[in-house]
């Protein structure tokens, strides 16, 4: 994801909050739609002191926003003491070290108040006591019954007694980790669509499949081993004379490339495979 947001994405983002077309925003700003269509274009930048102003007022945003020159769509003057941050926070904010605008989403997640919640219980021990207390009333049970019936260490009773009792550490270990996937899950779901978000890999099967159906069709060897390197990102190009020689190898061992009805009478691609490799080095 982005560390800030782009002109056009601010303009996209702020019509699909609204669920306007450009259509309905043209109507309602009296803006054209094309002049509107390419301010939230990926390469269009030049965008009219009047344009910025009409659209900042009908979204409710001050023009700094709409240009980029900050982060705050409805807080732009916020004084810094009432935000309550250290001094190096403040450092922080500013030395760009971090992605501010994913730790604003990781904040203002609504799963992320509970997350704080615990976190203090766990600093503060809050529950230290009610843990403790548990603990050595499941131990002195534990102790009674060994005194009383010597049971064997894998006793079933005895053994609850013992598993029973919660360390306090690996409990908010497993809370905190549930709160934080939780969050981290959600905005990694919402950012899918992103630009620079990488796309989904092509399985395993999904690799077979192609490779199968080229065999099918009668492909000879180089495209499909080009095919193959295509589906797994892999540079063609890149690929010396002794690994393709390798790969040749490998696909000899094939039962589908040896079947007659698939590759009878086609012609290894070695020597325009190798004409070019030397053209290469």
């Amino acid at each position: 994801m982005h560390y800030k947001l782009t002109i056009p994405e601010r303009l996209q983002d702020l019509r699909k909050e609204r669920h306007l077309t450009l259509e309905r925003l043209a109507e309602q700003t009296g803006l054209s739609r094309s002049a509107l269509g390419k301010y939230e274009s990926d390469d269009y930048k030049d965008i009219s002191p009047f344009a910025i102003a009409t659209l900042a007022e009908f979204y409710g945003v001050s023009a700094d926003y709409l240009m980029g020159l900050t982060e705050n769509k409805n807080h732009p003057n916020t004084e810094l003491q009432a935000l309550h941050l250290s001094d190096d926070m403040v450092e922080l904010l500013s030395s760009n070290r971090i992605n501010n605008r994913l730790l604003c989403e990781l904040a203002t997640h609504p799963g992320f108040q509970r997350f704080m919640t615990d976190m203090e219980i766990f600093i503060d021990r809050i529950a230290d006591m009610r843990v403790e207390q548990m603990n050595l009333v499941l131990e002195a049970a534990r102790q009674t019954v060994l005194d009383k019936y010597a049971p064997g260490e894998d006793d079933l009773y005895a053994r609850t007694l013992e598993l029973g009792q919660v360390q306090e550490n690996d409990f908010f270990s497993y809370v905190l980790h549930e709160d934080l996937d939780s969050i981290v899950r959600d905005i990694r779901e919402a950012h899918r669509k992103d630009r620079t978000t990488a796309d989904a890999q092509p399985s395993l099967e999904d690799v077979k499949g192609k490779f199968e159906q080229a065999v099918g069709q009668g492909s000879n060897l180089e495209m499909l081993i080009q095919e193959f390197c295509d589906k797994l990102q892999i540079p063609f190009e890149k690929i010396s004379s002794e690994d393709f020689s390798a790969f040749l190898r490998i696909l000899s061992l094939s039962r589908i490339l040896k079947n007659p009805n698939n590759m009878r009478g086609r012609a290894k691609p070695q020597p325009h495979y190798a004409s070019r490799r030397k053209k290469q080095r």
